[in-house]
């Protein structure tokens, strides 16, 4: 797949090229304060939803040609329209308003301490906590990049229809005007047609026959529902809402989506035989649902674990408390949710080290004696001088690469003060926050996000598939300081979120080596963004849940806001942060939970094996940690558009792909920047004009294409859920 990157995007370069401009900078921050406030937004919506690096390109572009039109004279035309507008200048304003466009998971810290703790920090250690839980994976990532970055292999997919887009938009529109007429129309036709389905006839979202056709079972609900978040798997339902479907099934590589498909028929199996085989107490619970329940529930009557009362005031777990309340339960799909995540963690771990071990091994080089030798020596520490490199190594570079040896790369040191710096705000944030954690458990929180960054990224690089290592985090956090569900979710702050901003970073830095963006230009786009957007994060979450508090804390929310999101990673701060003794050691409810671990390192072995007594067959296709995490796939949002998700991503990466290569080149990518632009920008105007973003919702009258009053598919809507 890597050779995409070659023969789909120009191998050139024009360094006259200026990014450093005026419009650069006013483009760039106000889009990233745009995309902090979405991106914000979107994380209390049912359906995680990420700001599209796509959007963000498509607004620049016009915002930039509107700008084009000042007169070139005068001091307001040299600053804003300095000269024709150009791709690296397109690139930096991207990549800072794409570094902002990511809700910071210190802002879920601070939404939970707000709708379930009574203290929370005040706002100075709120900003400073979000900024540097946000850079300390780019300190990391940032040292890895000659492994990660430079070589032709780690191409992350994403960044193909973002750079095809700015390559049709920036090239002489005579070579690029065919891919330009199909952005356009793209971009336009589902514009319009996304106000359909998201607004006038919902149906569309999920059409689903069996829901049609018995509206009064809760077993069709829980089967063959996905309209709404936590309704049902959406077991054969047509979506026909773009921003469910998804610009991945477009770019994501045929091997990642082969395994996702495999992986969602396992998920569907694994959960209807969890629940209706009463694993776990499973019906006395939610099919679906990411709260914590009493023991007291039973099928007609959910009652929620309240976790004050078992907790003191420091958040501290109470065990004479607990002894009183019970040991809570989970929705029994969580938990099979939880364990198929841990496996897929270590299944990484396992697949990574069989299939790319020599890419891998380059990492623990500054170990080796040799390496340690070469620290004394000048060449080493003297990072003013430019490196020499030998013909046979220019050779075999990547040659996007290549043509970046022109431009000073920004030093390690850079990133090394960077991860530094973040490590010492973050060390005294977790303190004046009244976390309760240790200064030592920090350094370990550390330590396990570099070395997960270090696999979980070349995962990425290859695949394009981003693991969420946040259970193996919360376990091992919750082992080093028991009892303590804040402290835990503190020490999954720095230790998974870290992973996460890593890959990120990783990507922009691809990206930014594909547009031959100068690697100092990269990163302090990368910083402003992340400074502007720590501090809308925190001013935006701060308004959400003092004005949507009630419906973030129900089951279901409505079909606007949710608070699933935020009650998922509650419920696993308390069960694995304050009640991991009781609920996951042996003998427990869950105890096989955390052996997922143990299996996970296991899992990929059989297929490695058969690979190697078969080699043409294609076991080696097989990757276990993405099949594993789609185990639990369906656990959360609009369930109803995977098989629309599968069928475009058949029709692309394998219909066109393999029978028409030339037309796959030349436009897929360009569509799916069109499609995922429109999509956005029409959903953007929409959650502020009709879904109540920035005052009261304007909703549509209820019809047979809008049931508003119940499940959108007309599935049964539970009772319980429903109160």
């Amino acid at each position: 797949m890597e050779e995409i990157a070659l023969y789909a995007l120009h191998v050139d370069d024009d360094p006259s090229l200026n990014p450093w401009t005026f419009r650069t900078w006013f483009l760039g921050i106000g889009l990233s304060c745009f995309s902090a406030v979405l991106a914000t937004i979107y994380q209390f919506k049912p359906q995680g939803i990420v700001l599209s690096a796509t959007f963000l390109c498509v607004i620049s572009y016009v915002l930039a040609l509107v700008l084009e039109y000042i007169p070139k004279s005068g001091f307001l035309g040299r600053w804003l329209n300095p000269h024709s507008f150009n791709h690296k200048e397109h690139a930096a304003i991207l990549i800072m308003s794409s570094t902002a466009a990511r809700s910071a998971m210190a802002a879920e810290v601070i939404a939970v301490q707000r709708l379930w703790y009574t203290k929370t920090p005040n706002a100075a250690v709120c900003i400073f906590l979000i900024f540097s839980s946000q850079i300390l994976g780019y300190g990391v990532a940032g040292l890895l990049r000659k492994i990660l970055v430079y070589p032709t292999k780690f191409f992350y997919p994403a960044n193909l229809p973002i750079m095809s887009l700015l390559e049709t938009l920036h090239r002489k529109k005579v070579d690029t005007k065919p891919q330009l007429k199909l952005f356009y129309w793209a971009f336009a036709i589902i514009f319009v047609w996304e106000l359909i389905p998201e607004y006038i006839m919902p149906i569309l979202t999920a059409v689903s026959v069996f829901c049609l056709a018995n509206q009064k079972s809760l077993v069709f609900t829980n089967i063959f529902g996905g309209g709404n978040g936590n309704e049902g798997l959406g077991f054969l339902s047509l979506c026909f809402d773009f921003q469910y479907i998804g610009s991945g099934a477009l770019y994501l590589p045929l091997k990642t989506q082969f395994n996702t498909m495999v992986g969602y028929c396992l998920n569907i199996a694994v959960f209807l035989g969890i629940f209706y085989g009463n694993i776990w107490r499973a019906k006395d619970f939610p099919f679906l649902s990411q709260l914590l329940f009493s023991p007291e529930s039973n099928s007609t009557s959910y009652v929620t674990f309240n976790q004050t009362a078992v907790l003191n005031e420091h958040g501290v777990l109470d065990e004479s408390k607990l002894a009183t309340t019970g040991i809570p339960y989970m929705a029994a799909t969580f938990a099979s949710y939880v364990l198929t995540q841990n496996m897929a963690i270590t299944a990484t771990l396992t697949h990574m080290c069989l299939y790319h071990w020599d890419d891998l091994k380059s990492a623990f080089d500054f170990m080796s004696l040799a390496s340690i030798k070469s620290l004394v020596k000048p060449s080493t520490w003297m990072f003013w001088k430019k490196e020499s490199r030998t013909e046979e190594e220019t050779a075999n570079m990547d040659p996007h690469y290549k043509l970046m040896l022109r431009y000073k790369d920004a030093p390690d040191w850079w990133y090394g003060l960077v991860f530094l710096a973040s490590g010492v705000v973050g060390l005294i944030c977790i303190y004046e926050a009244d976390s309760g954690m240790a200064w030592w458990a920090f350094i370990v929180s550390v330590i396990l996000a570099s070395i997960m960054i270090l696999f979980m990224g070349a995962q990425y690089g290859l695949t394009g598939f981003q693991l969420h290592v946040q259970p193996i985090i919360q376990m091992i956090g919750a082992y080093l300081e028991p009892g303590r569900p804040l402290t835990n979710m503190y020490f999954t702050l720095f230790g998974y979120n870290s992973v996460g901003q890593g890959m990120l970073l990783l990507q922009d830095l691809k990206l930014g080596q594909y547009a031959k963006l100068s690697p100092r230009c990269t990163f302090a786009m990368q910083m402003v963004g992340t400074l502007v957007g720590a501090i809308l994060n925190y001013v935006i979450t701060l308004s959400i849940t003092t004005n949507q508090r009630e419906i973030l804390l129900s089951i279901e929310g409505t079909h606007i806001w949710s608070g699933a999101a935020l009650q998922s990673f509650n419920t696993q701060a308390i069960t694995w942060g304050g009640l991991a003794k009781q609920m996951y050691s042996w003998g427990s409810t869950y105890q096989w939970v955390p052996l997922g671990l143990v299996i996970g390192f296991a899992a990929p072995l059989p297929g490695y094996f058969l690979h190697r007594l078969f080699p043409k067959v294609g076991f080696n296709h097989l990757n276990m940690s993405i099949i594993c995490w789609h185990i639990g796939w369906l656990v959360t949002g609009i369930n109803s558009a995977i098989i629309s998700f599968l069928a475009v991503a058949f029709w692309s990466q394998y219909y066109l792909r393999r029978y028409k290569p030339e037309w796959f080149l030349k436009y897929n990518y360009v569509l799916c920047a069109g499609l995922d632009g429109g999509t956005q920008v029409i959903v953007f105007i929409m959650t502020f004009v009709f879904f109540g973003a920035s005052g009261k919702p304007i909703p549509f009258p209820n019809y047979w294409g809008n049931n508003a009053n119940g499940n959108i598919d007309f599935c049964k809507l539970n009772p319980a859920n429903s109160g």
